[in-house]
């Protein structure tokens, strides 16, 4: 072997054995309780979900790995901005408020609200006006609480979706609201059997989903919307969606 060889072969030897040629590895907030966006697969002990489906093919594209990082809902902005985690992949709206602690990518996929009542009650509600005087529910820290407690008296705060579901499957309180696809999923695995998501309301809390990183994170923040883009428009997301029986 003459000598420029050699001193290549050095030379590859030691960048592979670089920490630095490593692939960087990010850490992922994700819910275990926000099915089908993000939620613990019992079978696996993992967890799983479009949101890590997302982030997952994000990062092969944009060249990092991801770590996903089980958290409640309410701590994900706290544990983001204390550098516990690098990116938000959640079911969380993007919202102007948010928006003054954390970077968005652009919007992945939109919905509203959606309103959950006992089987038992057959009314067809359409607007807060048809529930006048009752106790609901709303899980902490998303956007219904604040609208919610300017019409309604008594707002019940629970930790998770699946708390608020329990809570209207035994009558205890009077309705629900939670993200629309989250309720649904839940209840359309027999879960909840004494508990409906009533059909004819109609939302007044839209929003967009989209994934979350520190501010000044622009590098970041342009590689994720590179990839979001180049998974829009191959219907990479669209799959995604419909793998967890989404449109």
């Amino acid at each position: 072997m003459n000598l420029k060889r050699l001193i290549q072969g050095v030379v590859v030897g030691l960048a592979l054995a670089s920490p630095a040629a490593a692939q960087q590895v990010l850490k992922v907030g994700s819910t275990p309780t926000g099915v089908p966006f993000t939620f613990l697969d019992t079978k696996t002990n993992s967890i799983q979900g479009i949101m890590v489906d997302i982030i997952t093919e994000v990062g092969k594209r944009a060249g990092f790995g991801v770590q996903i990082e089980p958290m409640q809902f309410s701590t994900l902005i706290a544990g983001l901005t204390a550098n516990k985690i690098d990116i938000i992949a959640a079911a969380m709206y993007i919202t102007p408020a948010r928006k003054e602690q954390v970077d968005f990518s652009e919007p992945i996929y939109t919905y509203g609200e959606g309103l959950i009542v006992p089987k038992s009650d057959t009314k067809d509600y359409v607007s807060f006006d048809d529930m006048k005087g009752y106790t609901v529910g709303a899980q902490v820290g998303t956007a219904y609480v604040e609208p919610l407690k300017k019409v309604f008296s008594d707002v019940k705060i629970y930790d998770t979706i699946p708390d608020i579901l329990r809570d209207v499957n035994a009558g205890r309180i009077k309705a629900g609201f939670a993200d629309y696809p989250i309720a649904a999923y839940n209840i359309q695995q027999g879960n909840f059997p004494d508990a409906r998501v009533v059909k004819t309301y109609k939302p007044t809390m839209a929003g967009s989903v989209g994934i979350g990183v520190r501010k000044n994170e622009t590098e970041l923040l342009k590689k994720i919307n590179t990839a979001l883009t180049a998974m829009q428009a191959d219907g990479t997301i669209k799959k995604i969606l419909a793998k967890w029986g989404l449109e």
